[in-house]
């Protein structure tokens, strides 16, 4: 740190996580062509040199590995030092993961947990006394298609995007008062490498051949095909952030759209069908 850490910010200030590659990246750098200012955080922030020398004092290269509560802690309260504010938290940092549930083990769905819910949930926790303090602010949980629904192969990841959209539910209820929006970015297949290198895979265990098996080769042959531009899901985001109202979820892709679409619709058929046994479980008046 500096003996003379405040800075003047030009526009918003934005920290924004995971922001070497994928939707980070892309969402740092329309943050700055807006004229914005970002904290973009990586593990590894040499990444980032590119970005902040193409936007000198507005691209602020920061180390951050999501998953230790207490560099988090640490970089949002240098940030406030900083600047004297975050306007806008991105939950982004994140991987992809296959296997069937029974192959995955409690150190990957931990690992996996640790990185999407329970880091996102102490950068939550430590913008939030800022942002309401100002009574103002937006919170972005970038979560997946595989937040809302799930399927063979990604029981794990689905897991813990689910988990993080229920904290994201409740939170937005609980912050819109402050005048602190949150908004939920639920992605389809797009161009981020999450499907070449920045996933794993648990070992296969006899039986998942038919279910899972397909999934475990289609999902790293479609990196570099996937249909989505993250540019364009950036563009999006920045697009949502300035609605009069901000939705809860975004849903980016064809893809997520057909799938999600598909998805509610066959819950609520669902749902219909079976209403009567739910309103049956009650005491008789």
């Amino acid at each position: 740190m500096s003996d003379n850490p405040v800075r003047t910010a030009q526009g918003r200030v934005w920290l924004v996580t995971g922001a070497s590659s994928g939707f980070g990246r892309a969402v740092a750098e329309a943050a700055l062509e807006a004229g914005d200012t970002v904290i973009a955080t990586a593990r590894r922030p040499e990444a980032l040199e590119d970005l902040a020398a193409a936007h000198p004092g507005r691209a602020v290269p920061v180390a951050l590995d999501v998953t230790d509560p207490d560099r988090a802690g640490a970089v949002v309260a240098e940030a406030v030092l900083w600047y004297g504010r975050i306007d806008v938290l991105v939950n982004n940092a994140g991987r992809g993961h296959v296997g069937a549930v029974e192959e995955s083990t409690d150190a990957e769905l931990r690992s996996l947990m640790d990185l999407h819910f329970f880091g996102p949930a102490a950068l939550v926790r430590a913008v939030l006394p800022h942002m309401r303090a100002r009574g103002s602010g937006a919170i972005v949980q970038i979560s997946s298609m595989g937040g809302r629904m799930s399927f063979p192969g990604v029981g794990a990841y689905s897991a813990s995007k689910h988990a993080l959209e229920g904290l994201s539910a409740a939170l937005a209820a609980e912050v819109r008062p402050h005048g602190v929006d949150v908004l939920v970015v639920e992605p389809g297949a797009f161009r981020t490498g999450l499907n070449g290198t920045g996933h794993s895979q648990s070992a296969p265990v006899p039986g998942y051949e038919d279910t899972v098996g397909p999934f475990r080769t289609a999902f790293p042959d479609s990196d570099g095909t996937q249909p989505g531009d993250p540019a364009k899901a950036a563009t999006a985001i920045l697009e949502a952030l300035a609605a009069e109202e901000v939705p809860l979820r975004l849903v980016l892709g064809a893809d997520a759209a057909d799938a999600i679409g598909a998805e509610l619709a066959a819950q609520q058929a669902e749902f219909t069908a079976w209403e009567p046994v739910a309103r049956g479980t009650d005491f008789d008046a």
